[in-house]
């Protein structure tokens, strides 16, 4: 593909639109720009969830449920 494609992604559909589109035109033609209006710091840590389902899915390690990668564990 000539020219570089941009996808401004938010949530669950917007991560899958982005690896949607990296499956049909991969990776060297696409920018991917996440929301960050979620983003929180909590107990001291900063959490950026969209920008971290994202990559997830861009990595292809995205959980069965959609959310999260796959095989972590929460204690």
């Amino acid at each position: 593909m000539n020219g570089a494609v941009v996808v401004l992604a938010g949530g669950t559909g917007g991560a899958k639109l982005a690896r949607g589109m990296l499956d049909v035109i991969g990776g060297e033609s696409l920018t991917v720009i996440a929301n960050t209006g979620d983003d929180i710091e909590i107990y001291g840590a900063y959490v950026s969830p969209d920008a971290d389902l994202t990559c997830y899915w861009l990595a292809d390690l995205i959980d069965s449920r959609g959310w999260g990668v796959r095989g972590d564990s929460f204690a």
